[in-house]
């Protein structure tokens, strides 16, 4: 229980988040048309703010449980929400260049992005089934509802429809998982549900087939926060329909809560129950590398290729869950957190050319791009070799990493690495189809960028990012090695 200030020091981010998401929802009711533009910059210092006090406070050590084991604080707790953090702000860049160029100010994209990162923040120090599902819930209100935010647009009303629906009736396969792993075990927090599991698996038949039904309902509400194989029909209609700043925020950031919430539920609530879980992920990652890929290779449309290539993404995730260790933990932190940067700066280059009238997300709209705009190019080109796995960017080192963490199993999971191998090889096609249009096809517009000097600098600097890290990747990997050290 709290019982002086210094108590709520550990959950003092998420306090701040919810203050500043709260006084940003006052401001943009009340600012006027003209004033507006201080909303960005709020969020921008919300987001700021928020990132310092994680960093003052960060945890080095063993887990702190706060509210009675309600909320978790950890490395791997902060670690996540920072680059949350990082990635929004990256995306809110980006965000108010492309709103502005299509003469639209939705005020309230900052204001519902700043509520889904607090349901994320939520989702990832979740010690308790309850703190989980709100955290998710939270984040998937507002992610439903900035799918919905150009309401004069028929697809991204239709895209938020599919989206809300498949949505909750995830959410409701979850929550009767999670309502029968209570039934069995008769707890909510995640370390005593372990424990009780590892009592029962022993024992009372009957409870270890309601424990079995449990973690197929909990896996199946994983798979659709992720968007795998067969959970995966909401993701291209999303991201084609959905204007690209909303697309760039739910590619990217939610994929790190969603990893938070899978450490959560699968290495804290339900270790014991290691290899059955290990048995439906192989499923889910041959399903989403096969049709991820092979999806992709038929894709005109930019924002649905990288819908699929997403999903394909997801298949490598949850190739590096299946080691069940430190080594596959550590090698999928720093996979997502890859992807995220990787991703957030893909969208960045197709909001730079977007207008009024125009969302330049088709590959035919990259042709000659070249030779209009030689550096956009050039960051397009990083961006995409990096997600196709190409060395020595980022992208690749992750990749290897994750399949030598599933290399590490021996030949129990050997075919699935097998096939992780091969659609490697297949992904890189249609990276690489992007590529070609831009350096060997002739131009079929003359659109350059509109990206202001604020966009211009901010890509360029996450695009760098993708390149420094393929150089000096080993930083990034010893933080995602620590974060493991102490559980």
């Amino acid at each position: 229980m709290i019982q002086s200030w210094s108590d709520l020091m550990p959950i003092l981010p998420e306090v701040a988040m919810l203050i500043a998401a709260l006084t940003l929802m006052l401001l943009e009711a009340f600012l006027s048309e003209r004033n507006r533009h201080w909303l960005f910059v709020c969020a921008m210092a919300s987001l700021l703010g928020v990132a310092f006090l994680i960093t003052i406070d960060f945890s080095y050590g063993a887990q702190q449980r706060l509210l009675d084991g309600m909320l978790v604080r950890d490395a791997l707790a902060d670690v996540l929400k920072l680059f949350m953090l990082l990635a929004t702000a990256i995306v809110f860049v980006y965000a108010r260049h492309f709103f502005s160029m299509r003469r639209q100010f939705f005020g309230n994209f900052y204001v519902l992005s700043l509520f889904a990162v607090l349901g994320m923040m939520v989702l990832v120090s979740a010690g308790n089934l309850v703190t989980i599902y709100l955290g998710l819930e939270l984040m998937a209100l507002a992610t439903y509802t900035l799918v919905a935010l150009d309401r004069d647009n028929g697809t991204s009303t239709e895209a938020a429809m599919k989206y809300f629906v498949l949505g909750a009736i995830a959410s409701g396969l979850l929550l009767y998982g999670m309502s029968l792993l209570f039934g069995v075990t008769g707890s909510l927090d995640l370390r005593e549900i372990n424990q009780k599991l590892f009592e029962i698996a022993t024992g009372d038949q009957g409870k270890i087939i309601l424990m079995a039904f449990a973690l197929t309902f909990i896996i199946i509400g994983l798979a659709f926060k992720f968007g795998a194989v067969p959970f995966h029909m909401w993701l291209p209609d999303v991201y084609e329909g959905a204007p690209t700043a909303v697309v760039a925020f739910i590619a990217s950031v939610p994929k790190l809560a969603a990893l938070g919430m899978a450490f959560r539920l699968l290495t804290e609530g339900l270790h014991v129950m290691q290899p059955r879980w290990q048995e439906m992920l192989a499923l889910l990652t041959i399903g989403s590398l096969l049709v991820g890929n092979l999806a992709a290779l038929a894709q005109y449309n930019l924002k649905r290729l990288m819908a699929y290539s997403t999903i394909s993404h997801v298949g490598f995730i949850f190739l590096g869950l299946l080691n069940g260790g430190a080594q596959g933990y550590s090698a999928v932190l720093f996979y997502t957190i890859v992807y995220a940067l990787t991703t957030a700066a893909a969208f960045g280059v197709i909001m730079s050319f977007s207008r009024e009238g125009m969302e330049f997300d088709k590959i035919d709209d990259f042709k000659g791009l070249n030779k209009r705009s030689p550096w956009m190019a050039f960051l397009m080109l990083l961006v995409m070799a990096s997600l196709a796995g190409i060395p020595p960017l980022v992208g690749f080192w992750a990749k290897l990493q994750v399949i030598m963490a599933a290399v590490a199993l021996g030949k129990t999971f050997a075919a699935v690495v097998l096939i992780a191998a091969i659609c490697a090889v297949i992904g890189a096609f249609y990276y690489l189809k992007v590529i070609k249009a831009m350096y060997f096809d002739a131009p079929e517009s003359d659109v350059l960028p509109l990206a202001t000097v604020d966009v211009r600098w901010v890509l360029a600097c996450n695009t760098l990012v993708v390149v420094v890290l393929g150089v000096y990747w080993a930083p990034l990997a010893a933080v995602c090695n620590a974060v493991f050290m102490h559980r």
